[in-house]
């Protein structure tokens, strides 16, 4: 069955796209790296936690363990965009890690390893133009755990939102158009009191209020 299944430890067609380097310089590289790129985490997933996974595959009692993890991070923002590297100390750590590890959930995500050329100063930051990861920019599922939206549909939220802003201000411009956007309306919509102007059968009514009172006056005094 060795012939049928494909070993857990065999490197992916991962290949960093800015490697200047041939697929058979590539292999040989990857024979003897122990740098791994892990990629699908989450935004929130912190170095804390990588440390406390991966330390269960790496033998710090015979001279391994991991040397440092580098987080990947938004090029614009400086925030975890969703990837990172894990290097170690030995090739057989590194490839224990994956056999182990990749394919496994963190954070409630199924995180994928391979193995990396190595890393470089540089390549801790997302190559995407929004700043981010590339698969986070044309993504159009909602990815709570990689920001929402992906950055191409956030921008076209953006500049929907503006048009319409724009439309909405060049209303106002429009002779005729309430200004302030009918503020006079909102100003009679608060004042819970409104007064009722003055007609004839008030003056009336006065009137016959003022006669009744003196009748009533002149009475009381004849009595006295």
């Amino acid at each position: 069955m060795s012939h049928v299944v494909t070993p857990l430890d065999q490197p992916s067609n991962y290949k960093d796209s800015q490697a200047r380097v041939d697929r058979h310089k590539q292999n040989e590289l990857l024979s003897k790296s122990t740098t791994l790129y892990l990629g699908n985490l989450s935004f929130y997933t912190t170095e804390e936690q990588i440390y406390e996974l991966f330390t269960k595959c790496a033998s710090a009692e015979d001279g391994g363990g991991i040397k440092r993890i580098i987080m990947g991070l938004d090029r614009n923002t400086r925030t975890p965009c969703g990837f990172c590297f894990v290097e170690f100390y030995t090739h057989g750590e590194a490839l224990a890690s994956m056999r182990y590890v990749s394919g496994t959930k963190l954070d409630e995500r199924i995180i994928r390893c391979d193995l990396d050329l190595g890393y470089k100063e540089g390549r801790q930051f997302g190559r995407g133009k929004s700043g981010g990861q590339v698969r986070d920019e044309h993504r159009q599922d909602y990815d709570p755990g990689r920001g929402g939206w992906g950055a191409q549909a956030q921008r076209m939220e953006i500049e929907r939102r503006r048009e319409v802003e724009e439309r909405y201000a060049d209303a106002q411009d429009v002779p005729g158009a309430v200004a302030g956007g009918g503020g006079d309306w909102k100003e009679a919509e608060s004042d819970p009191v409104l007064k009722r102007g003055r007609s004839p059968d008030d003056e009336g009514d006065n009137m016959r209020s003022g006669q009744r009172l003196r009748m009533e006056d002149e009475v009381e005094s004849e009595r006295m």
